[in-house]
């Protein structure tokens, strides 16, 4: 047999196993949205308060139905990613969620979620953030701190210590996860929805 033979056999058989990154996608996605969701809603009056305040939160109008919307929709909506229920239709919500939330809180900040300055992710091209290129200054100042006043050793035993950028970097990436799910569906073998399909068109 030709390697070609054997090549076409091998793909045959990944074809079998084509739910397993659409489940991976979801096994992901599905305790960041119901984590989301569970902080804004043990925090409800705070969580309105900041989708209503035009000075310090996001100026949003309806505040208290925007928010349990958004709650709603990665609280449920991460269960249902999760089980890989009604997938298409529970991604497009939590899509239009990331997409405010890349346009209202993250996009001013940038494209890095972590602040590096050597990236060149933070040097304008994509959505300059001035700020970044200070954070080591900021970082070598907090560390000074810390090795004068504080325990160092013991609160950088888990990892170094970083400057939160904020920006787009995690919204941006979610959406992209979630569009993929919107296309192809919560997989084949691996989704309550590829059961239930089975079962309708018995």
């Amino acid at each position: 047999m030709s390697m070609w033979h054997y090549w076409t056999s091998f793909k045959k058989k990944l074809v079998l196993a084509d739910g397993v990154p659409l489940l991976l996608i979801r096994l992901y996605l599905a305790p960041v949205m119901v984590q989301a969701g569970w902080n804004k809603y043990s925090a409800f009056d705070n969580t309105v308060a900041w989708f209503g305040n035009s000075d310090w939160g996001l100026g949003l109008p309806f505040p208290v139905l925007l928010a349990s919307m958004a709650i709603a929709a990665e609280l449920v909506g991460g269960v249902f990613i999760g089980l890989g229920f009604i997938t298409r239709l529970t991604s497009i919500p939590l899509m239009l969620t990331m997409a405010v939330a890349a346009v209202t809180v993250h996009w001013q900040h940038g494209w890095p979620a972590i602040a590096d300055a050597s990236s060149w992710l933070a040097d304008g091209t994509i959505l300059l953030n001035e700020t970044v290129m200070s954070a080591p200054e900021k970082l070598n100042a907090a560390n000074q701190i810390l090795a004068e006043h504080g325990y160092i050793e013991w609160l950088t035993a888990s990892g170094k210590f970083v400057i939160l950028n904020n920006g787009i970097e995690f919204a941006a990436t979610y959406f992209i996860m979630l569009f993929v799910l919107c296309l192809y569906g919560g997989g084949r073998f691996v989704s309550v929805d590829y059961w239930f399909s089975r079962l309708i068109a018995k």
